[in-house]
C-alpha cells in the first residue's frame, strides 16, 4: 500500500509539468507546422515572389504589346510594322530577303 500511496502522491506533483509541456509542445508543433505556422509563411513569401515576377513580366508583355497597336493605328501607320506582321501572318518574304535560321528558335511564327 505505500508503494500506490507513493505513486499517487508524485503523480500529483508531476502533473501540472507534464500537462504545461504538453500544451507547449502543441502550440510549439502548431507554430511551425499549422496553417499560419512559419514553414505556411515562407511558402506563402515563395508564392508573392513569383506571382510579383510573373506581373512583371506580363507588364513587360502588355507594353510591348501596346506599343505595336499604337504602331498599328490607322491615323498613324508605320510601314515596317505592316510589313512585318504581313509577313509573320501570312508566311510571305520577298525574292531578295536573306533568311537566317537559328538553332533551337522553333517555329518563327510563335513568340
Amino acid at each position: 500500500m505505500p508503494v500506490l500511496y507513493e505513486i499517487r502522491r508524485r503523480a500529483r506533483q508531476i502533473a501540472p509539468q507534464v500537462l504545461l509541456a504538453c500544451l507547449a509542445a502543441y502550440f510549439g508543433y502548431h507554430a511551425v507546422q499549422g496553417d499560419r505556422g512559419v514553414l505556411a509563411r515562407l511558402r506563402l513569401e515563395q508564392e508573392l515572389a513569383q506571382a510579383r515576377a510573373l506581373d512583371r513580366q506580363l507588364a513587360q508583355m502588355q507594353a510591348r504589346l501596346a506599343r505595336d497597336v499604337g504602331l498599328m493605328r490607322p491615323d498613324h501607320l508605320d510601314p515596317d510594322m505592316l510589313e512585318e506582321q504581313a509577313r509573320l501572318i501570312l508566311n510571305f518574304g520577298r525574292p531578295d530577303d536573306y533568311l537566317v535560321l537559328q538553332p533551337g528558335s522553333g517555329d518563327p511564327t510563335q513568340k
